[in-house]
């Protein structure tokens, strides 16, 4: 007679086995699959911001599109008009409109207003004057009175020999106005010799005096100017042909800016003045102001030269919408690094515990169908010795 072993002794591990060893693989799945919903735009973003890292117009037009609407574009032209600053809120009008920004009629009538105002014929002739005697603009027109000043030495002549005294009695001196002004003579004179050509350095060594003068330049770049300046700047020489000098005598401190100072160590310096320059012959003298005054490096100062040659009268919109943002992403290229790892490991290990599961998965169906032929063939068998 034939013998049938009990099923238990043909059956594989058993299923609650089988579910311990898929719970876990289960559970890393669902986890990574969640972290991966979370990491990988984040991660494909990163990606995105690090292939437009070097390019400024494209980093101000992700921070535009993001922060500038309508509420804010009214809310800033109303702000502008009410600290009398016409350029900025002209600037926002052509930012919005450049965007497809609808504006209220009245709203842009009262700019164009502003703007006429200011550039009434009254108000241009003290706007001139003023930046002419004192060095100190504030517009277009008050830094074309500076430049004419400086282009004619009087201005750096006026900085030098008011700062080189206050040096020689022994009150606190401003270094970076005497230096620039210093400096400024010397490119003045270079600017002649090569028919204008050196005119953007002239024009940005003005705005860079001028900045410091109104607290507008960054302590940052201030610090980098400084630096140049003590290489450019042969100070003992000047302190001592400077000394007791007055007003009336502009030759013998032209004569003494030009023997102290070393133009062909002025390299950082000129390209940093250069860039300010054309800033301001693209954008407008307050937007290259704003830049001096959000610009910690050189190379920011000429990142902002690029926006401005390609936003125009739109920069100083961009500046104040998105401020260093607009020439420098908010992120460090490590942290969005890490983000593009971190968001390719997730992914590596989602697929890994997917695997794991699917195969897992595969050994309990595969296991089951074996359990369930046995036992049909068991019943099978036990049918036959009964029959």
């Amino acid at each position: 007679m034939l013998t049938t072993l009990p099923p238990a002794q043909f059956a594989e591990p058993t299923v609650p086995m089988a579910r311990s060893r898929l719970a876990p693989a289960l559970l890393a799945c669902a986890l990574l699959a969640a972290a991966a919903c979370y990491a990988v735009p984040r991660g494909l973003e990163a990606q995105s911001l690090l292939a437009i890292e070097d390019d400024p117009v494209q980093i101000a037009e992700r921070e535009v599109a993001q922060k500038l609407d309508p509420p804010t574009a009214a809310r800033e032209i109303d702000a502008a008009l009410a600290a009398d600053d016409s350029d900025l809120a002209r600037s926002f009008v052509e930012l919005s409109q450049s965007r497809g920004i609808a504006l209220d009629a009245t709203q842009t009538a009262r700019v164009d207003a502003a703007v006429a105002k200011a550039a009434s014929s009254t108000q241009a002739v003290e706007s001139f004057a003023q930046g002419l005697v004192t060095g100190e603009p504030k517009d277009a027109v008050g830094l074309a009175g500076t430049v004419t000043g400086d282009l004619f030495v009087f201005g750096d002549i006026r900085d030098a020999i008011r700062e080189g005294g206050r040096w020689a009695s022994g009150e606190k001196v401003d270094e970076l106005v005497l230096g620039l002004a210093c400096v400024g003579i010397a490119i003045t004179a270079a600017t002649y010799a090569s028919s204008g050509i050196a005119a953007p350095a002239r024009i940005g060594v003005s705005l860079a005096k001028m900045a410091r003068k109104t607290g507008k330049l960054s302590a940052d770049l201030a610090e980098v100017i400084g630096r140049n300046l003590r290489r450019v700047v042969d100070w003992p020489k000047f302190r001592s042909a400077i000394a007791g000098v007055s007003i009336s005598e502009p030759a013998v401190a032209v004569r003494a800016a030009r023997e102290a100072v070393k133009l062909d160590r002025a390299g950082g310096l000129l390209q940093l003045v250069r860039d300010t320059g054309r800033v301001q012959a693209k954008a407008g003298t307050q937007a290259a102001l704003d830049g001096l005054k959000i610009a910690e490096t050189p190379r920011e100062m000429s990142r902002l030269a690029r926006l401005a040659e390609a936003a125009g009268g739109k920069t100083r919109a961009i500046l104040k919408i998105a401020g260093r943002g607009a020439i420098m992403l908010t992120f460090a290229a490590f942290d969005l690094s890490v983000w593009i790892v971190g968001a390719l490991l997730t992914v590596l290990g989602f697929i890994a515990s997917l695997k794991s599961m699917t195969e897992r998965l595969t050994l309990r169906v595969i296991r089951h169908a074996k359990r369930r032929r046995l036992t049909a063939q068991q019943r099978f068998a036990a049918m036959t010795v009964r029959g």
